[in-house]
């Protein structure tokens, strides 16, 4: 700019110069509608070189208020910006007040007002106050309908995190009325349903999780095995509604071990004791199961000779697997082989005592007449069961 003004300033005055010191410095004659101006060459180039300067300064003039409007907004756009720096480490230190007013003062200046009244609002709520939390969420949601969904996921989150549970469904419905398979609405539903237990709710969002993806899979994986272990759990079940539930799982899902368990024992539950009886079999062909096979000692089995011949053919290959040898035990009682019996459940407990050994041990000893024996097994069963369970005194056994 300022070589432009010196270049300019030398061409006149040369041109100036010119006139005085040339002889012959040339003429020009302009004639117009009958007016005649005469004047020398140098003078005329002094005389253009004074218009252009001229207009230029008109132009000056003329964009000098845009410019200084510009100019003001960047000094208020950096002024916003170190307000919401300081803001955010006053925040950061723990100062929530100033922190939440050095960033409302900048939202004026700032190129973001959206982010500071949504931030702002975070830091009410830290300070308990709801009504100018609202009061931000509502100034967000001025800021045009672009930003409509974010204002009310941020509303959802915050009711959700001061257990407003209603008001955050209400807020969360908003959003899928615009976008029903909102990724982050969706996945506050979840966690909304999971938190009151809601599981069938739960189970009809699972698909809708799934297409979203921005859950993670192995939180999918865990959130899906969970709901549906509590509606195989649920009470009255029936075979058909047991069926419907497992057919609705993703197949890979079927495999789960915990899934497996839950089904078998919601066919226990309703009666289908021969089908759950066929599902452990086939389950533990896949994979030994250590509960599975517990469950099956404890089902009622309509056949109870084949159930013992399967239990000791499973034994011929684990001879020492003391949850099979008190499913063993189990299956002798009900074939009425009391000695038997007596040999496995005792094989069982010398290999891994358990409550359920010692229970099982006593009340077969009740049941041939043995009431010391069945005394002495109770005793130490209740004993297992207590040892090093918080709050209850040890005793020390006397010599």
């Amino acid at each position: 700019m300022k070589l432009g003004f010196a270049v300019v300033l030398l061409m006149a005055v040369a041109s100036v110069a010119t006139h005085f010191l040339l002889q012959d410095n040339g003429y020009v004659l302009i004639n117009f509608r009958g007016y005649a101006i005469e004047m020398s060459l140098p003078i005329l180039l002094f005389l253009l070189i004074l218009l252009y300067v001229a207009v230029r300064a008109l132009l000056r003039l003329w964009r000098a208020p845009r410019e200084l409007g510009a100019a003001a907004a960047r000094a208020r756009t950096r002024r916003a910006g170190r307000q919401v720096t300081a803001g955010f480490a006053a925040l950061s230190a723990g100062k929530i007040s100033k922190g939440e007013r050095l960033i409302t003062r900048a939202a004026r200046g700032s190129e973001t007002p959206l982010l500071n009244y949504l931030v702002a609002a975070r830091a009410a709520q830290m300070q308990g106050d709801h009504e100018r939390r609202d009061g931000w969420l509502r100034m967000a949601y001025e800021q045009g309908a672009d930003s409509n969904n974010a204002v009310m996921l941020t509303q959802a989150e915050l009711q959700l995190e001061d257990g407003e549970i209603e008001a955050a469904m209400a807020s969360l419905s908003r959003i899928r009325e615009r976008q029903p398979e909102h990724p982050q609405a969706l996945k506050l539903l979840a966690r909304i349903h999971r938190q009151r237990e809601d599981w069938p709710a739960l189970a009809d969002l699972i698909p809708q999780l799934r297409r979203a993806g921005n859950l993670g899979q192995g939180r999918l994986e865990a959130l899906t095995i969970e709901t549906y272990v509590q509606l195989l759990g649920q009470p009255e079940i029936d075979g058909v509604k047991i069926e419907k539930l497992w057919q609705a799982l993703p197949r890979p899902l079927r495999k789960s071990q915990e899934l497996v368990r839950s089904r078998i024992r919601a066919l226990v539950d309703c009666g289908a004791r021969d089908v759950a009886e066929a599902e452990i079999r086939r389950a533990l062909k896949i994979s030994w199961d250590e509960d599975l096979v517990l469950l099956y000692g404890e089902i009622d089995a309509p056949d109870a000779a084949a159930q013992l011949r399967h239990a000791e053919g499973w034994l011929k290959a684990r001879p020492e697997d003391s949850a099979l040898l008190l499913t063993a035990g189990r299956a002798c009682v009900r074939n009425q082989l009391w000695g038997k019996a007596r040999s496995y459940l005792e094989s069982s407990l010398a290999i891994r005592p358990s409550p359920a050994g010692y229970d099982a041990l006593g009340r077969l000893m009740l049941h041939i007449g043995e009431a010391d024996s069945a005394s002495d097994a109770f005793q130490k069963g209740l004993t297992l069961s207590y040892a090093g369970t918080p709050g209850l005194p040890q005793l020390e056994s006397k010599p």
